[in-house]
């Protein structure tokens, strides 16, 4: 049997350490008023806490699962009952051709920085391309995160470092009640890129990376790739069980290859190469499909000028503007030449001597 290492995690919280970090979200006076009902509030979360309920609400697994009798979080069997309608309604010929348009901008003009992003201008032009050729269009806004109430997504576990039937697809590591990791953003977000037949992510450079709400959401798309579809095979997360079902042989199911894709990264100093390159070679390792060399981009857009006119410098650079509608076009062929059946991956199904 393969050990299981141990040590890192933190010791539990104190009463009274577990106390002002739950009153933190109630220093506002306003909240006066009802100390005692955030007391007796507190007193609730504080059992749930000690006794990890992490799942309030769990149903038998049922008939197709590897135990039937484990409780499932009705939650997650809510997310997967999601996807699996999602991905019928992706495979059925009769509707609308969807792409899912990602601004990947943590900045918007609803908060701190009282000005709207170039990233999201350029998904403007994107979506207007993308319905001038009959394409429905689902917008995704990742910059809600910094400027909309409750919206949040956390970050991945890495679960799949410990073996990859313990990450779970959908993911299963939330909601946590007992942590208060709840009204995760990603259970919709799964639902909505398995609904889409093409994805088109845009993007700034934040320090030669991906901002961290576009890279949030990349982490915890991980359990797309290979991921677990029966949390009863591992009984939730039991580690020595994961790494025995890997041990016997793991087929890592794509579960949203065969979807087409297009990039654009726009930066105005230096990185965005590097960045286009790395999220076209994500798509890649996730089985989606390039809409050709019109669409991965990535355009400094006013090359060491001022952050303070960067936005008449989109204003004037019609070339960007257009090479960004190209992006959309070509996703909008491939889309076209793949659900008529012209176009498929181009890399024949091997089998991998060394599967990741």
């Amino acid at each position: 049997m393969i050990e299981i290492r141990k040590g890192q995690a933190p010791a539990d919280l104190s009463r009274d350490e577990f106390s002002v970090r739950y009153r933190a979200s109630f220093v506002d006076p306003a909240f006066r008023t009802e100390d005692a009902s955030i007391a007796r509030l507190e007193a609730i979360a504080w059992d749930a806490y000690t006794e990890g309920r992490k799942c309030p609400f769990t149903q038998k697994a049922g008939p197709g699962y590897a135990d039937p009798d484990y409780d499932l979080s009705t939650e997650w069997v809510e997310t997967k009952q999601r996807l699996a309608e999602a991905q019928r309604v992706w495979g059925d010929a009769t509707t609308r051709s969807r792409v899912l348009v990602i601004c990947g901008s943590a900045r918007n003009d609803g908060t701190c920085p009282g000005e709207n992003s170039k990233t999201f201008r350029l998904t403007g032009i994107v979506r207007e391309s993308l319905e001038r050729d009959g394409i429905e269009v689902d917008f995704l806004d990742l910059s809600l995160l910094t400027s909309e109430y409750g919206r949040k997504i956390f970050p991945c576990k890495g679960c799949v470092s410990t073996a990859m039937p313990l990450c779970h697809w959908p993911c299963s590591c939330y909601p946590n009640h007992a942590l208060d990791q709840t009204n995760d953003w990603m259970a919709e977000i799964y639902e909505r890129w398995t609904a889409a037949h093409a994805v088109i992510i845009v993007s700034p450079v934040y320090w030669y990376q991906s901002p961290a709400p576009l890279k949030l959401m990349i982490d915890r798309l991980v359990c797309a790739d290979g991921g677990n579809a029966d949390p009863t095979s591992t009984s939730g997360k039991k580690p020595a069980k994961a790494k025995e079902l890997e041990m016997a042989g793991w087929d890592y199911p794509q579960h949203l290859a065969g979807r087409v894709y297009g990039v654009i990264v726009h930066g105005d100093v230096a990185g965005i190469e590097d960045s286009r390159r790395a999220l076209c070679e994500w798509f890649d390792w996730m089985g989606f499909i390039g809409a050709g060399a019109d669409a991965r981009l990535d355009r400094f857009i006013g090359y060491f000028e001022p952050y303070a006119t960067s936005h008449e410098t989109l204003d004037r650079d019609e070339a960007v503007q257009e090479e960004t509608r190209n992006v959309a076009r070509s996703v909008a062929k491939a889309v076209d030449e793949l659900r008529s059946g012209r176009l498929q991956a181009a890399q024949p199904k091997l089998s991998r001597p060394r599967p990741k």
